[in-house]
């Protein structure tokens, strides 16, 4: 019986972007409410910030477990590489409000939910890709792969199938096809 721990397979495009809607979706929705009450405190500028913050190492957290596969914690190097996108997101709300208050010097509260909800949405377009193709992208070279190993040794090769765990032998090399 192989007692080795098995990483989850990576979820497919439309799976992992289900999920990426979802739980980023339902942080950004919380999010946009946290922002409206901490703006009533502090400048809208410095609420979103905040709330960008605390919101971006949550949903890092969730895409590393869930949305991407990876079924561990995210690293420090995904959660900058996460924050430099974050940061890009919070520019782009932070202009779609600062136009909009251009054009309506009063804004009402729904226009505002709408628009910034708007502008967060077209940059978590932008995030996933970049957090699907780049950033948690190790993850998903290393889920298990479909197919056949050969375990190769000097004198020949064998065939056995990907499920086959760990072997602790030394002469063996492991090569994927």
């Amino acid at each position: 019986m192989d007692d080795a721990p098995r990483t989850p397979a990576a979820p497919g495009p439309l799976a992992s972007f289900a999920r990426f809607v979802a739980l980023g979706g339902g942080v950004g929705l919380l999010s946009s409410g946290a922002v409206a009450l901490l703006a009533e405190q502090l400048p809208w500028a410095l609420a979103n910030a905040l709330i960008t913050v605390v919101s971006t190492l949550l949903c890092t957290e969730l895409h590393a477990r869930f949305t991407f596969g990876s079924g561990r914690h995210a690293g420090w190097r995904q959660h900058w590489q996460s924050a430099g996108s974050a940061a890009a997101a919070y520019v782009v709300t932070c202009a779609a409000m600062f136009v909009l208050h251009l054009v309506q010097s009063s804004p009402g509260a729904l226009t505002e939910q709408i628009i910034y909800l708007g502008a967060s949405g077209l940059a978590g377009l932008a995030r996933f890709l970049l957090l699907r193709l780049y950033v948690f992208a190790t993850g998903r070279g290393r889920a298990a792969p479909t197919g056949s190993w050969q375990l190769q040794r000097p004198q020949g090769m064998l065939k056995a199938p990907a499920t086959v765990g760990t072997l602790h032998q030394r002469q063996f090399v492991l090569a994927s096809n």
